[in-house]
């Protein structure tokens, strides 16, 4: 999700000019796209020195939530903004999936963004979704394009704007409740909860609370070993990633910074952290200033993947070993050494 620093400036472009339907891109510039900072020799085990990113789509007003769909050999990813869910594949190039992708009723001047936000790919043609405009969680028939709730309310208070999932292998779904789907955000006066919070949705259906002092929560992920929550928070007094300890049950039992960006924080790196996505080796690909941060299990710092703008969030697809990422208004990707978790090693 965009942070705070940019919340301003986009309506003044909005104003200035029509979004414009996106495009694939020209394959003759697809692989020239921004370049690698290596911080540690580490890195190079991660992203090969030559590796290159390539531009796949473009002409989005913000590109979100990437999931990779393997029964299909597709990706779906959202752009917030307009209110769509859209489709790219090798073959058919980018397409509308899904409008709207969130909010569908009339204009209450409440929302400042009306669309699906993170998406996360389930078995058996079923997609988790963060819907911001609708204000909860629900879960998404591929074939029929049908929702389900999950969550909707805490205490009996609406939810903010979900903004990103991650799911367990026994079912349970985490996810992080900011307000940026909010006109005015913490200030809006159809916010219900006074706290941005981090949540699980247990097998059983009912909704925990799991952390409530997080300013600005955002991109959320699991560790291999389902033992520790990563959550990424926008905050640019504080640009942070946290590592929450978690029990057999789902439960935290203790909360520590897993890496801090401020050092990073500059006009030539935009972003905070954001979304993330976690290797099957436990390395960290987190999106935050100037591009995906790579950090190893322990939180050393690798090396950044820069494509020149505001990276979102990011996920893996193909065979495991590409990198997908939305950037601000396109849709890119890169060849990796790791691979991601669930893929056929």
């Amino acid at each position: 999700m965009r942070w705070p620093a940019l919340l301003f400036a986009l309506p003044l472009l909005a104003a200035c000019a029509a979004p414009t339907p996106p495009v694939d891109a020209d394959p003759d510039t697809a692989s020239t796209l921004g370049r690698l900072t290596r911080w540690h020799a580490g890195f190079d085990a991660v992203v090969a020195p030559d590796a290159r990113i390539e531009r796949l789509a473009d002409g989005f007003t913000w590109s979100e939530g990437p999931a990779w769909i393997a029964d299909g050999g597709y990706l779906l990813f959202t752009d917030v903004p307009e209110n769509r869910m859209h489709r790219w594949s090798e073959a058919d190039g980018v397409s509308v999936f899904l409008e709207p992708s969130g909010y569908d009723g009339p204009d209450t001047g409440e929302l400042r963004e009306a669309g699906a936000n993170g998406l996360l790919a389930e078995p058996g043609g079923r997609l988790l979704l963060a819907d911001s405009g609708n204000r909860l969680v629900a879960r998404l028939d591929l074939a029929t394009r049908r929702k389900t709730p999950l969550a909707e309310r805490f205490d009996g208070k609406r939810l903010n704007s979900p903004n990103d999932i991650a799911q367990r292998s026994d079912g349970s779904v985490f996810f992080t409740d900011p307000p940026y789907g909010l006109e005015g955000m913490n200030d809006s006066p159809a916010k219900e909860l006074d706290f941005n919070g981090v949540y699980r949705i247990a097998p059983d259906g009912r909704l925990h609370l799991l952390d409530a002092t997080v300013p600005f929560p955002n991109g959320i992920a699991l560790s291999p070993d389902e033992r520790t929550l990563y959550v990424a928070s926008s905050d640019p007094e504080a640009p942070l990633w946290y590592a929450y300890a978690l029990d057999a049950d789902g439960t935290v039992s203790g909360r520590r910074v897993f890496a801090d960006a401020s050092d990073l924080m500059s006009d030539n790196a935009p972003g905070l952290p954001d979304g993330m996505t976690v290797a099957a080796d436990g390395t960290v690909f987190a999106t935050g200033p100037g591009g995906v941060l790579v950090f190893a299990p322990d939180g050393t710092r690798l090396g950044r993947i820069e494509t020149g703008g505001a990276i979102s969030n990011c996920t893996f697809g193909d065979d495991g070993r590409t990198l997908y990422m939305t950037s601000d208004d396109i849709l890119a990707r890169l060849r990796v050494q790791t691979i991601g978790p669930g893929f056929a090693r």
